[in-house]
């Protein structure tokens, strides 16, 4: 029963919060009725049995609940009028509820675009910072509650929780309109759903906190949402490589983890595991650049966007029949091209690991004392754990282990911790 209701929750969560934001137009009633529509499944799906519509049961237990909530506060929206006539006409009120009515526009004129489509361009409108355009999507789309999105920012849960309100207020305030954008202004709307799916599919890719190493629940919605967006603006090259970023990496998740669920590294993965569908549907997103992303090692890529740049680094990975046959000079090349695009500590740190590989341990490890003196990662795990498989790869077993355990020390998830505690007891036995 847990799991069931796990799936639900992860399948379901942003389809019932999207579709009660469209009819109510309230986005705290429609958290509050999707929260409370769960916690009644929890406690009546163990006695009566899991429903045979998972999705429509909790749609409808969420609807009575956010009309509930609406009447008491004597609110008489021209929608919630609506809904409710309807549902008295049709004889269905308090019933299940149509497939018809759940899916349908109620946007006069505008395309029946998925509702969760429109809430992910509403979270990412560009009349709100960044920062809140992802905690609110975490939150709106993605179900993780204020504290998860706290700990993934490295902020107080307090802080957090105010930015998720004034990011709602904002949006009620300016008027920012809950709908796909008209077709003139999707282009310069773009990059900032990108940005935020990306964000999403990076926080599935590797959790920020818990027991757990990956989030596919995460991945596989941000993946979904992507191939929406595709559909949306099919010549967008940067949607469509951010796709393939996506599956390239979800493509690993089965071989990322062992039947523990501890982080197996890339390089003793069983690629035989990897998504082979996953993996030739990302490869044809990215097309002829793709295909030569393992042959340009020394003269680089052609000018690209960071999506793409990202995607073809993934390529190279999957396109390698074993570890050893990785071409890191192509991965440098990539991340030289990202390092000129963007001043990221994260790229950064990336490259020096790829340089590690390339060009020896000790060029690694010299890029890697410049990041740390600048201070950008401080408290950053994967900093003083990249600093330690190079200096393990160079024979430097003492000042190995004592980097393996600054990160322990700083270690996120639970399966990250232990790989590290193997590593250092690796050391310990040499």
């Amino acid at each position: 029963m847990a799991d069931a209701l796990r799936d639900a929750y992860a399948s379901e969560w942003a389809r019932v919060v999207a579709t009660l934001i469209r009819v109510t137009g309230d986005w705290d009633v429609a958290e509050d009725a999707a929260a409370g529509a769960f916690a009644r499944a929890a406690e009546t799906w163990p006695r009566d049995g899991i429903p045979r519509n998972p999705g429509a049961w909790l749609t409808t237990a969420a609807r009575n609940l956010a009309l509930d909530r609406l009447r008491r506060r004597g609110v008489e929206a021209d929608k919630v009028r609506e809904w409710i006539a309807m549902e008295e006409l049709s004889g269905r009120a308090g019933g299940p509820p149509d497939p018809a009515d759940l899916a349908g526009d109620a946007l006069g004129g505008e395309p029946d675009w998925d509702d969760r489509l429109r809430l992910v361009f509403t979270c990412a409108h560009p009349a709100l910072p960044m920062e809140s355009r992802v905690a609110l999507t975490l939150r709106t789309v993605a179900g993780l509650d204020t504290g998860e999105i706290a700990r993934a920012f490295h902020v107080p849960e307090p802080t957090m929780g105010q930015r998720i309100s004034r990011a709602k207020r904002k949006i009620r305030h300016a008027g920012i309109p809950y709908r796909v954008p008209t077709a003139d202004l999707l282009p310069e709307r773009l990059g900032g759903v990108l940005a935020v799916l990306y964000l999403v599919a990076n926080e599935g890719y590797l959790a920020s906190h818990g027991d757990a190493l990956q989030r596919l629940d995460l991945s596989a919605e941000a993946i979904r949402l992507a191939r929406l967006v595709v559909d949306l603006m099919p010549d967008a090259d940067e949607a469509r490589a951010l796709l393939a970023l996506m599956l390239l990496q979800h493509a690993r998740s089965a071989a990322r983890v062992d039947a523990e669920g501890d982080l197996v590294p890339l390089p003793e993965q069983d690629r035989a595991a990897w998504d082979a569908a996953e993996i030739a549907e990302g490869l044809a997103l990215l097309g002829s650049a793709a295909g030569r992303a393992g042959d340009a090692s020394r003269e680089g890529p052609a000018p690209a966007r960071p999506y793409r740049l990202q995607a073809e680094i993934q390529a190279v990975h999957v396109r390698a029949r074993t570890a050893d046959e990785t071409d890191w000079r192509a991965i440098v090349a990539r991340y030289d091209a990202l390092a000129m695009l963007a001043d990221s500590p994260f790229v950064a740190l990336n490259r020096a690991i790829a340089r590690g590989m390339a060009l020896g341990p000790q060029s690694g490890l010299d890029d890697l004392a410049l990041l740390e003196a600048s201070g950008r990662l401080d408290g950053y795990h994967l900093l003083p754990a990249a600093q330690a498989d190079l200096l393990r790869r160079q024979g430097e077993t003492d000042a190995a282990a004592a980097r393996y355990r600054e990160a322990i020390a700083l270690a996120r998830t639970a399966p990250e911790r232990r790989f590290l505690e193997r590593r250092l007891a690796e050391i310990a036995r040499s």
